[in-house]
């Protein structure tokens, strides 16, 4: 088969998950885009051949990578004063979906990295623990455990606080 097919092919089964999951991972479109692109460029560029079994693993791999270079130059960066925000009015498309997919982000950006990385690879992705845990270079059950705790650290962060009795409902 002629290289430029497969690649394109590899392309189209996988493109849209890669930029889900740098999506997620960085809470930022344009980043996301980015990562997207060079995952696959660095994937077509790579000297050694492409395991299908494992292409999403490794494709979500070089993505990670990626975003935590990203995150290395970032920190070297100096942020701009919130005075230059600009002023006017954002009207978004889809305000209800919008307003949860942020909760959604900003709940997995208190995630730690790696732990977040893991979810949505096994969430989003449906990775085999296996590979999630060689994506990540830890064990399969340190995979696991990091999946399961991301999951329920979630589940309280949705959760609202408890707000305590008024004397009258005792």
């Amino acid at each position: 088969m002629d290289p430029h097919a497969e690649f394109s092919a590899l392309y189209e089964k996988h493109a849209l998950d890669v930029f889900r999951f740098a999506l997620y991972l960085s809470g930022n479109r344009p980043d996301a885009e980015d990562i997207t692109a060079e995952t696959f460029v660095r994937a077509w560029t790579s000297p050694e051949p492409i395991e299908m079994a494992t292409v999403r693993g490794y494709l979500l791999t070089i993505a990670r990578n990626l975003y935590l270079k990203g995150l290395r130059r970032h920190a070297r960066q100096t942020t701009l004063s919130d005075d230059l925000v600009d002023p006017g009015p954002r009207v978004p498309d889809r305000l209800d979906q919008q307003a949860e997919l942020g909760a959604v982000v900003s709940r997995l950006r208190l995630l730690p990295e790696i732990d977040r990385a893991a979810l949505l690879m096994r969430a989003l992705h449906g990775l085999p623990y296996q590979e999630i845990a060689v994506a990540l270079d830890i064990s399969v059950s340190a995979a696991r455990v990091k999946v399961h705790r991301a999951r329920a650290r979630l589940m309280k962060l949705r959760m609202p606080p408890r707000e305590s009795l008024r004397e009258d409902d005792r």
